[in-house]
């Protein structure tokens, strides 16, 4: 299943959830400062949904058989495979909303404790629990406190976690990227009658649509476009070549 969603505990959306839904705070989540609203899917969520149904699509074709494969048999391949993805593209719709409001409750808990808290020692102590590896090793006492005392400062936070229209957009485009990776891996087995270079073709396809994924991961990351492009062009590499190895 797709991976979606991102985990830094450090960003205030995160801790707590409903600053992206005050207007006093808008610059905490829904809006940067330049007043741009960012995006439901972060790249990574975009690119591992891609790539998700581009390996299933990936491996359906490998499924064909390049001697003696008729039309009925592409035809199979062809509903297989869409059929294949709008059922798990649902499945990661579904996991989205419910990761997305199982993390909104555990934020949820962390807020309604930090402002329940006897002192602000026990209050910092919440949220130093709270925070990832990572940002703990870099947060400053000040910060910790920063953030406690915003927490605490905040309007009443909601008797429950509810999901948001934002969040129903989010699991529609998760649904829509998978089912439609599908469509350039098994599109050239339609319109190609060679069912070899039809083959050749639909794998060259995946291939760069890896690559254009790694240059659009290297990019959010800083690492590198071309290192992380050739990367998940590598990672297409091994997987065909895996298929090919049991038959496909």
């Amino acid at each position: 299943m797709g991976s979606t969603g991102g985990s830094e505990a450090m960003k205030m959306d995160l801790i707590v959830p409903w600053v992206q839904r005050s207007a006093a705070a808008h610059n905490a989540g829904m809006e940067t400062s330049s007043g741009a609203r960012e995006p439901i899917l972060s790249p990574v969520d975009r690119v591992s949904e891609m790539c998700f149904g581009l390996f299933m699509a990936v491996t359906f074709v490998g499924a064909v058989s390049a001697s003696g494969a008729g039309e009925e048999e592409v035809r199979t391949m062809f509903f297989a495979a869409l059929g294949c993805n709008l059922a798990w593209g649902l499945v990661d719709a579904v996991m989205y909303l419910v990761r997305t409001i199982t993390d909104r409750g555990r934020s949820l808990a962390l807020a309604l404790a930090v402002r329940a808290a006897p002192d602000a020692a026990t209050g910092r102590s919440y949220v130093e629990q709270a925070l990832s590896k990572v940002a703990s090793t870099i947060a400053t006492p000040t910060e910790v406190e920063a953030i406690r005392a915003r927490i605490v400062a905040m309007p009443q936070p909601p008797a429950r976690p509810m999901l948001h229209r934002e969040d129903a957009i989010g699991a529609v485009a998760i649904f829509l990227i998978v089912v439609a990776a599908t469509f350039p891996v098994v599109l050239p087995f339609i319109f190609i009658g060679d069912v070899g270079i039809a083959k050749l073709t639909s794998r060259l396809v995946a291939l760069a649509m890896l690559f254009v994924g790694g240059l659009a991961l290297g990019r959010y990351s800083a690492y590198g476009t071309v290192r992380m492009g050739l990367a998940m062009t590598g990672l297409g590499v091994a997987l065909i070549v895996s298929i090919m190895a049991l038959g496909g």
